[in-house]
């Protein structure tokens, strides 16, 4: 398999998994895999035998870059490359359906579900959206779990531009 001791088939890599667990190492990683709609659980600070469990328990796919910890998850994919870049287009080689157009699905920050906001309804006092953003009447998007509100703006096309430029050059 194409990924550093990823454990998977090549049947396997044809079906991407619906939900994913990135290791500390892969922060960044999980917050590109949440803009592209994929489930991804990151939490920072916890130890091996925790990020091992609690995948197990919630039957998400491990991604790591460490090597002792990859082999100790089945099924798990590990990763070597340091940058984003390389990271995005190794796990793409593996899984070659690996989406690369932004969703407004899941939170950045949490992995929380997004839910449009209607028209009518305006964000709490701790949003900050700007007023130009508001009077656009733009689709608006609020994490379900932490609040944070979304919306399409130029970050948008930057990020579009990256995820399309990664996803054409995948990893052999």
């Amino acid at each position: 398999m194409t990924g550093k001791g990823s454990s998977h088939s090549r049947a396997e890599a044809d079906r991407l998994p619906s939900s994913w667990w990135a290791d500390e190492m892969l922060g960044r990683l999980a917050r590109y895999l949440r803009i592209v709609g994929l489930d991804t659980a990151y939490v920072p600070g916890l130890d091996d035998d925790e990020v091992l469990r609690r995948s197990l328990v919630e039957g998400r796919v491990l991604i790591t870059r460490d090597r002792a910890l990859a082999q100790r998850a089945r099924g798990s994919v590990r990763l070597s490359g340091v940058q984003i870049e390389d990271q995005w287009r190794e796990l793409g080689a593996i899984f070659p359906t690996l989406p690369s157009e932004p969703k407004f699905e899941r939170c950045t920050l949490c992995n929380g579900r997004l839910l449009a906001l209607a028209a009518t309804e305006r964000p709490g006092r701790d949003a900050t959206v700007p007023e130009r953003v508001w009077e656009s009447g733009q689709p608006l998007f609020r994490c379900e779990v932490c609040g944070h509100v979304y919306w399409e703006g130029s970050h948008t096309e930057s990020v579009r531009r990256r995820l399309s430029e990664w996803s054409r050059e995948r990893s052999p």
